[in-house]
């Protein structure tokens, strides 16, 4: 084989799919080849690749802070199976990997793979995570939160019950023509906001409508300050943004590009501006955690009244580093001088440390 992808999430099937379509012999190592993804992946529309396989779009957003803002950007929801397609071309070998080196893999029971091996296994290490539980709906009950043709990014509006101080929005997206996810989400916390707080927050919200509790929930779990690898792709090189836990619509937009670096040879590694763009990030992720729960809104309002260019800057590319530089500056310049002190010098968060683990 020529490239050995170990993992099997959206990430590594994205790159083994376009390391296939230039040629290379691909084997792609998953340890569940075959079990279901209960995930919803969705992102901003307009990060998408041409070809990315959606199953649900919507032509607009919104977000509630300490106001209500419409944003002029589509949302999308994936299609998991058109997502974990493999053309025939590339080799599944379920297994779990217990040593790598740059030109081969060992899994469990002996068997070895050579290649050269791209690590896709997600991200690794770190503290801070971002939680949620959600539940799908029809969307006629989901009207009390969302819109026709509109996606709820987030609305921060305090839930009718909670036992911490941690701020929670609700999420609320459809994912087919009739049914809506919402999910109540800690964006960021250390450690993550335990499960049992966010779904007494979710359930209290569908009780104040009316609305009773489905059979099933969706639960999340995404590490935002993981260790980046080096000859690794998607989350595992650092991809997750700290500010939203997004990585998918940058692995399907750059598995092409990787896909040419492997075939002539080249590294794939990080380069600076990723770096760069990452260590200002977790900047980022840092200060928002410093800020007192009552403040988070408060932020948000002000990255929302930012242009929307500054917003996609920050939101989007992973190496965009003059963009990230000038949409973190504006929103600096924008908030309230006891906000910038605190996001200047950002001490130990206090959802860590007012909060039970």
């Amino acid at each position: 084989m020529d490239v050995v992808v170990v993992g099997g999430g959206p990430a590594g099937r994205a790159l083994a799919r376009a390391c296939a379509a230039r040629g290379l012999g691909t084997t792609l190592v998953d340890p569940y080849p075959e079990r279901p993804w209960r995930a919803t992946y969705a992102t901003w529309a307009d990060e998408l690749p041409d070809d990315a396989p959606v199953a649900v779009s919507t032509s607009r957003s919104r977000a509630v802070t300490t106001a209500e803002h419409v944003i002029a950007r589509g949302y999308a929801v994936l299609d998991n199976e058109r997502l974990r397609w493999l053309p025939d071309g590339v080799r599944v070998v379920a297994g779990r990997v217990v040593d790598r080196t740059g030109t081969s893999v060992t899994l469990a029971g002996g068997r070895r793979l050579t290649g050269r091996v791209v690590d896709a296994t997600g991200a690794a290490g770190g503290r801070a995570a971002q939680t949620a539980v959600g539940v799908v709906v029809p969307a006629a009950e989901a009207v009390p939160f969302v819109g026709p043709d509109e996606a709820l990014i987030m609305d921060w509006r305090r839930p009718p019950a909670a036992t911490t101080a941690d701020p929670t929005f609700l999420y609320a997206i459809p994912v087919s023509a009739d049914e809506v996810l919402l999910e109540e989400t800690s964006l960021a916390r250390r450690p993550g906001l335990p499960l049992r707080e966010l779904r007494l927050r979710l359930h209290a919200r569908l009780a104040a409508h009316g609305i009773g509790v489905p059979e099933g929930e969706e639960r999340v779990r995404i590490p935002l300050d993981g260790r980046p690898r080096d000859e690794a792709f998607g989350a595992a090189a650092g991809w997750i943004h700290p500010a939203t836990g997004y990585s998918v619509a940058t692995a399907l937009r750059r598995a092409p590009v990787v896909a040419d670096a492997i075939a002539a040879g080249r590294s794939v590694r990080r380069s600076a501006a990723e770096r760069a763009v990452r260590g200002l990030r977790l900047r980022g992720l840092a200060a928002l955690l410093a800020l007192p729960p009552e403040e988070v809104p408060e932020f948000f309002n002000s990255f929302f009244e930012l242009s929307g260019s500054l917003q996609r800057a920050y939101l989007g590319g992973h190496d965009d580093l003059p963009g990230t530089v000038h949409a973190m500056l504006r929103l600096f310049g924008a908030t309230s001088w006891p906000m910038r002190a605190r996001l200047a010098f950002p001490v130990q968060s206090t959802k860590s440390t007012r909060t039970p683990g």
